[in-house]
């Protein structure tokens, strides 16, 4: 009988893969080898640790199982010597562990049974390796944030220790006086002013009780900086005169003089505003058909900031800053569904090794920190995949790298070592959920997803410190853990509520944000205006060594308290049944202003505190400033050769290719998105806006759009902000926006108030936003945020103070409903060579160079800073370029920004692969001033407009006062080269491949430090070829018009598990061609609610269920596998003749490991991890071969584009197999070339899988999987980029009709 090797008597270790590639090791290796010369090389293994309650009540058969569960096989030895492990965090466990124990779980197997990994790295050493050395190698491979390193095997028992409880503490304010106040404000990091302290010690004093640690905790989060926001509600005293106004009300201001469509501000998790009527798609509450339903689709927006955990610890930083935001959308109202998301970072100069600019001087930071470099190579693909791994599309972002010296020994500068990390997004809501209903005394209250751990305690008050403020320890507590399938089921939940309408059974919903419950519970009972009571030990715990005020106080996330009445109590929990989402009733709404929290375990009350008192009014801060004037020496004129001063330009990181920043996130989930970043052909990464539609019958949709230009707050802080809010709409413009007045923004500021000129540049900023540039334009701000604590000090080797504090940085983002989104302009140049660029100057002649990006590089930072000249005329401007877009008179549109009209030209021509010849004999006043001509920053428009039009464009535009300020700047050239002159002489002439070259080295460098170095050359390559014909479908059938779906609709299951994300979709594209499409959950088949004979067709959809933590698909898999009863349902159902089944990338993955249940599948491969070592998402081609596929009948030698979004979706298959799965007409697509051929060159084939395997199907046909998703793009509006000839259907209609045409 098989036995695994044990390590106690409750813990056993199988050995796994290696997760490790040679290039990855290669990089550990280096990295460890600066500081261990004598390492000479690595070897790793993957440990599973398993814990049972006694190990010999595992069977041999539970081994096995287990063992294939996991991919795994029996450890036979183990060598201690010169190796170290890294595990999940002591006294945590990780986000792996949660989802791989309920596969276990789900598989059979009992509750008890918990699994952890970790990683054996072997070291080989020309001498034996001290335990000091071993450490100080781990240093270099683990984040001490979230991971802890052990040298013994054994004590990898400990990660299933419960750690011996605390108890409550009591501080003895009574007995001992306010001292002890204050010394409990410093051990627990509590960040509380001393009025705040005055203001408990009156209060505890005047009601004679002595405060517990829990309420004291609790009392800080929600009095933070980071909840309360209390310098915007501050009084401010400028040249000791009181000001009447403080800064909300200035932000107020804008909606008090533009409310119009606004349905929600200043009240929610997020700010609503009304949208356009359409047919709105989701399951019927009873039935689970879906259907279209014809109502008001609101949209909700929202745009967070995550800044100090970013700083300490990227990706889960990141992760949980875009889970948080995301949360925020849900619980909107009583229930709202987040749609698509953006993301930015601000960093200090980036210096990535090996490739450091001349001007980034040398790195110097604390150590609580990690360098902007790591955190741009991390945090990116945290926040990635978390929106991923829910499901929401991230179709928009920024990223800007900055840092400038203030003194001559450069130990105090200006720059983003605490970074800004943004995440936000928009969402859609039903009417009558968006205000939140009245909460009844008896209400329940109820804590929503995954249990409470002991992570992220006392978030709310680290992120109002400044960053060297803090305890190291309490950093650490800070930082959170994410679990994005968690979240996934408790968005489920939300989901089949508000589907409810007015039947939602949800009073009142609270996201489980910083603070954590003793936050989000006493503010929900607060609104309710009643008392709550809470019984501690009914909160789901799942470290059980937590005291009562860290379960209280802890921050897990993917959280949500909830207010549900009694009478709708059995719907909600029959709702998260089926969701297998974990819910607790944990307390409920009483009478009074009492918050009781009850702890049965110790008979006593952690929190007993009148709600008066934690929301009452602590003294009022007050802020107050004398004004400064700030002083710059005039700039110097640039003298530099245009030559060399351009390719510097554009390889700035703010300005290079952001491409390595978008391909690994996906953009293409709901099959909402009509615009993501990348455009045209040749998915090139320049777009000025993101467009998502209302649904999936309507062109009807959202714009959003970005604008951030922070380093001009060093010179000037309110230009800095006016410039944001401009160039917010001048990146919006092209989406068809009809009015400023349509235009919502958030308003996310950051900065260090108390230091330098802070309090100055913050007053200055918002007021000039919020009393005078937004209301000249109609526009309001509803929603927004602040982290006004983005500075970082500390002493370096030699003793020295060192500061880094960020400027005044504002960043908008711009929401609005579009009627058409079809007719959005993008920036890459069309192939009508009877077409003229003209620039629009909105700074109507100024070409003002400060904290230009070339001021950056000549570390030259003086000069006068752009500002918005274009007040008067901005709104006629809006109004008249969305009647030029309807008249389809504009075709192609950019802004001028970072890195001036240079970079915006070359951006043009790049996406369009066209040479330009731009003339700038009109613009530019004389020879001297062509660098500032081509590189100042000032607002600017670039159209591309037909010969025939321009003179009637031109005489608009100078209508609306902007006369003068329209030139005739450039012509396409017939080479493919970038070429300027000015008085007929040519001053500048390269060709598009070169230029391209330097727009693309940041790309280059980046992804080939972070992903596997040869598919990053190969993009490379590819980016530059100036002769590619890109994206080129063709199509060897008729794409119908008009589809016939009015004959009887046969039943299709759309298959879903925990994770998966892509079901709406799916259900869209039958639905469109006629099925009756019904959501199908497994909890149904588990439960035999739901019987598959009862259906014509099965869909298995994509996402990640069970987060794909023992290979895509896995989980999901072996829930069938090992469960008798449904292993039989789905052999049956696969075994009929007059069916049809399809599996999408998770649903591929999932039913490539069940072939041993599906007719004629010996040869079908598994789908493991890309080439590239990372997720990909991009618009491919697909050639459709000759196959027995039914879905692809009548399809054969087509060329079409598809999306694809993935991380394990190579083809696991020798070359030689592949070839017979292709002679058998068992391979129906593969990835295709330029030239429409078979490839396994990336980036066209973006997984490796060998002679471009997209897909395979059975000998019957009747059964496909496939990676990429059909069902995100059957509407040509759906797509990045299409051609213009097709209609409303793209080719993958057809792909949909044929299993219709197969049932018929």
């Amino acid at each position: 009988m098989q036995r695994a090797k044990e390590i106690s008597k409750k813990t056993i270790v199988f050995e796994g893969e290696a997760d490790f590639s040679d290039f990855r090791l290669n990089i550990l290796l280096h990295r460890i080898h600066e500081d261990l010369p004598s390492i000479t090389s690595i070897k790793v293994k993957n440990l599973f640790f398993i814990n049972t309650n006694d190990n010999h009540h595992l069977t041999g058969e539970d081994l096995r199982r287990l063992t294939f569960i996991l991919s795994a096989k029996d450890l036979k030895d183990f060598e201690n010597k010169n190796s170290f492990i890294i595990i999940p965090r002591l006294g945590t466990i990780s986000p792996w562990s949660s989802k791989s124990s309920e596969i276990i779980k789900n598989s059979g197997f009992t509750p008890e049974i918990r699994v952890e990994k970790g990683t054996c790295f072997y070291l080989d050493s020309e001498s034996d390796l001290s335990s000091e050395k071993l450490y100080q190698a781990a240093y270099k491979a683990y984040d001490k944030m979230t991971q802890s390193v052990i040298l013994n095997i054994k004590d990898a028992d400990k990660l299933f220790l419960d750690f011996a409880s605390s108890s409550l503490q009591t501080i003895d304010l009574l007995g001992r006086g306010d001292l002890e106040l204050s010394k409990a404000n410093l051990d627990l990091g509590l960040a509380l002013s001393p009025d705040e302290i005055d203001y408990l010690v009156t209060n505890y004093t005047k009601e004679k009780k002595n405060p517990t640690d829990a309420e004291l905790m609790m009392f800080a989060q929600a009095n933070s900086e980071h909840c309360r926001h209390k310098i915007f509600n501050a009084d401010w005293v400028i040249d000791g005169v009181s000001s009447e106004e403080s800064l909300f009300s200035f932000i107020k201001n804008t909606h008090k003089v533009s409310p119009e469509k606004t349905l929600s501000a200043y009240k929610d998790n997020a700010a609503v505003i009304e949208g356009n009527v359409g047919p709105r798609f989701y399951p019927d509450s009873k039935t689970k058909i879906y259907a279209e339903k014809e109502e008001l689709i609101n949209f909700v927006t929202k745009v967070e900031t995550h800044n100090h955990p970013t700083a300490i610890s990227p990706f889960p930083g990141a992760s949980t800053g875009s889970g948080g935001e995301i949360r925020d959308e849900g619980a909107t109202g009583v229930g709202a569904k987040p749609k698509a998301g953006l993301c930015g970072f601000s960093v200090s100069n980036l210096r990535i090794p090996g490739y450091q600019k001349h001007w980034e001087g040398k790195e110097s930071k604390p150590d609580r920190i990690v360098s902007p470099f790591e955190i741009m190579i991390d945090g990116p693909l945290g926040a990635a995949a978390f929106n991923n791994e829910f499901g929401r599309p991230n179709i928009l972002g920024y990223f800007r790298s900055f840092e400038m010296y203030l003194n001559a020994d450069r130990t105090k500068r200006i720059g983003y070592h605490k970074p800004i990390m943004l995440a936000g997004g928009l969402g859609n809501i039903k009417s009558e959920h968006v205000e939140k209903k009245q909460v009844p005394i008896g209400s329940k209250l109820v804590v929503l997803g995954g249990p409470s751990m002991l992570i992220g305690l006392g978030g709310g008050s680290a992120s109002s410190m400044n960053s060297g403020d803090a305890n190291l320890d309490l950093d650490f507590a800070s930082v959170q853990r994410d679990n994005p399938e968690m979240e996934r089921r408790c968005q489920e939940v939300l989901d089949s509520c508000w589907q409810k309408s007015d039947k939602n059974p949800i009073l009142f919903i609270h996201d489980v944000g910083a603070g954590g419950l003793s936050n989000a519970i006493p503010e929900l009972v607060h609104d309710s205006g009643h008392g709550g009571f809470i019984e501690l030990r009914k909160i789901p715990v799942a470290e059980k060594g937590m005291s009562p005020m860290e379960i209280w106080c802890n921050e897990s996330q993917e959280r949500y308290v909830l207010a549900i009445a009694k009478d709708s109590l059995d719907i909600f929990e029959e709702i998260c049944s089926r969701e297998r989402c974990p819910y607790a009733i944990v307390g409920q709404i009483e009478r009074g202003n009492l918050l009781r929290v009850y702890d049965e375990k110790e008979n006593n009350f952690p929190v007993d505190l009148s709600l008066d008192i934690l929301f009452g009014k602590p003294p009022k801060t007050t802020r107050s400033f004398s004004r400064k004037e700030k002083v710059f020496r005039p700039q110097k004129a640039l003298k530099v050769g245009i030559d060399s001063i351009i390719k510097e330009v554009i390889s700035h990181p703010s300005v290079a290719s952001k491409g390595y920043l978008i391909t690994i996130g996906d953009r293409s989930v709901t099959g909402l998105v009509s615009r993501d970043q990348l455009v045209g052909k040749w998915q090139v990464p320049v777009a000025d806006n993101a467009l998502t539609l209302s649904s999936y019958n309507t062109l009807s949709g959202e714009a959003m759009a970005i604008g951030e230009r922070t380093p001009l707050a060093v010179i000037n802080a309110a230009a800095s902000a006016r410039m944001a809010v401009a160039e917010s709409l001048t990146n919006l413009i092209s989406s068809g926006v009809k009015s400023t007045k349509d235009i919502k923004l958030s308003a996310n500021w950051m900065g260090a108030p108390d230091l330098d000129l802070g309090n100055q540049d913050l007053y200055d900023g918002v007021k000039t936003v919020g009393q005078e540039l937004c209301p000249a334009w109609g526009i309001s701000i509803p929603v927004g945020k602040d982290s006004l604590s983005m500075s970082s000090s500390w002493l370096d080797e030699k003793g020295i103070e060192n500061s880094v504090t960020s400027p005044l940085s504002l960043i908008i983002s711009a929401f609005c409903s579009i009627k058409n989104v079809s007719l959005a302009v993008t920036p890459d140049l069309k192939n009508e060579k009877k077409s003229t660029l003209i620039f629009i100057d909105l700074a109507k002649g100024k070409k003002r160079m400060g904290m230009s990006i070339v001021s950056q590089i000549n570390n030259d930072f003086s000069g006068i800073s752009p500002d918005v000249e274009c007040i008067k005329e901005m709104p006629s401007l809006v109004d008249l370029f969305s009647k030029f877009i309807e008249q389809r008179k504009i075709l192609s549109m950019h802004d001028r920004s970072d890195g001036g009209l240079i970079t915006t030209l070359l951006e043009m021509a790049i996406s369009g692969r066209k040479g330009l010849h731009i003339n700038l004999d009109t613009y530019c006043n004389d020879q001297e001033e062509i660098n500032e001509t081509l590189l100042n920053e000032e607002l600017g428009l670039v159209i591309q407009v037909k010969d025939q039009d321009k003179v009637k464009i031109i005489t608009e535009l100078n209508k609306i006062g902007l006369e003068g300020n329209c030139h005739e700047i450039g012509l396409l050239s017939n080479r493919k080269h970038f070429e300027i002159s000015y008085l007929e002489e040519t001053i500048f002439d390269e060709t598009l491949s070169n230029l391209s070259k330097e727009w693309n080295s940041i790309n280059l460098q980046m992804q080939s430090k972070r992903e596997n170095p040869e598919t990053a050359k190969q993009e490379f390559l590819n980016d530059i070829d100036m002769e590619r014909k890109g994206l080129n479908p063709k199509l060897t059938f008729k794409v119908p018009g008009i589809i016939n779906a009015s004959k009887s609709r046969p039943k299709v299951a759309i298959l879903r598990e925990q994770g998966v994300n892509g079901h709406t979709e799916m259900a869209a594209a039958f639905h469109e061609v006629g099925f009756e499409c019904i959501d199908v959950h497994m909890t149904d088949l588990f439960e035999k609610r739901i019987l598959l004979k009862d259906f014509n067709g099965l869909v298995a959809c994509g996402g990640f269920s069970y987060g794909d933590v023992l290979g895509a698909g896995g989980g999901w898999a072996s829930s069938i596998l090992f469960n008798s009863y449904l292993r039989e349902e789905f052999s049956e159902f696969f075994h009929r003749e007059d069916i049809f089944s399809l599996g999408v990338c998770n649903g591929c993955q999932m039913m490539a490991l069940l072939k041993e249940l599906i007719p004629g599948t010996e040869n079908w491969p598994r789908f493991i991890r890309n080439t590239s070592e990372k997720f990909e998402a991009r618009l491919v081609q697909l050639k459709v071969q000759k196959s027995n596929s039914i879905l692809f009948e009548g399809m054969e030698e087509s060329i079409i584009t598809v999306p694809v979004s993935h991380g394990e979706g190579k083809a696991d298959i020798q070359k030689q197999e592949s070839k017979i799965l292709l002679k058998n007409n068992l391979s129906p697509i593969a990835y295709a070339n330029d030239d429409g051929l078979p490839t396994e060159m990336y980036p066209q084939n973006p997984n490796g899988s060998p002679i471009g395997i997209a897909g395979v199907t059975n000998k019957q046909g009747n059964i496909t999987i496939m990676m990429p998703h059909p069902e995100r793009a059957f509407l040509s509006s759906q797509n990045s980029w299409a051609p213009a000839s097709w209609g409303k259907y793209s080719p993958w209609i057809k792909f949909f009709e044929n299993a219709r045409k197969f049932l018929d």
